[in-house]
């Protein structure tokens, strides 16, 4: 079993940088690909970003893609987001999730765990 905990939502103006953090609990963290999603009010959730066990593999939503960039320390049990050039429509609750999958899908009903958020707002 998983326990994850996301970090490093704020406040920042358009165009600037955020870096999300995920720390994870568990000795198995090494086997789980990990994801992130995210979700506007009166929007459903939605992918942002995965990253393989290995990390050897990532895929990235296409209205982040060349701006965010995920990595993982398996070390440190942790998953970074970076985010930059953010925009406004960025503006979100942050979730960082979990799955046993080997590769990271887009679906959010693919993952079984699951952290609380952290709110990314940015304005214009």
């Amino acid at each position: 079993q998983v326990q994850v905990v996301e970090s490093g939502g704020g406040l920042v103006q358009a165009g600037g940088s955020l870096r999300l953090s995920c720390a994870a609990s568990g000795r198995t963290f090494s086997s789980y690909a990990m994801g992130w999603f995210r979700q506007a009010p009166g929007k459903q959730r939605e992918f942002v970003a995965g990253i393989s066990w290995r990390g050897r593999a990532t895929s990235y939503a296409d209205s982040v893609k060349g701006r965010f960039t995920i990595s993982r320390d398996s070390a440190k049990n942790t998953v970074l987001l970076q985010m930059n050039s953010l925009k406004p429509e960025d503006t979100a609750s942050y979730y960082c999730a979990a799955t046993t999958m080997p590769v990271p899908g887009t679906d959010a009903h693919g993952y079984e765990y699951w952290g609380q958020g952290t709110q990314v707002t940015v304005s214009s």
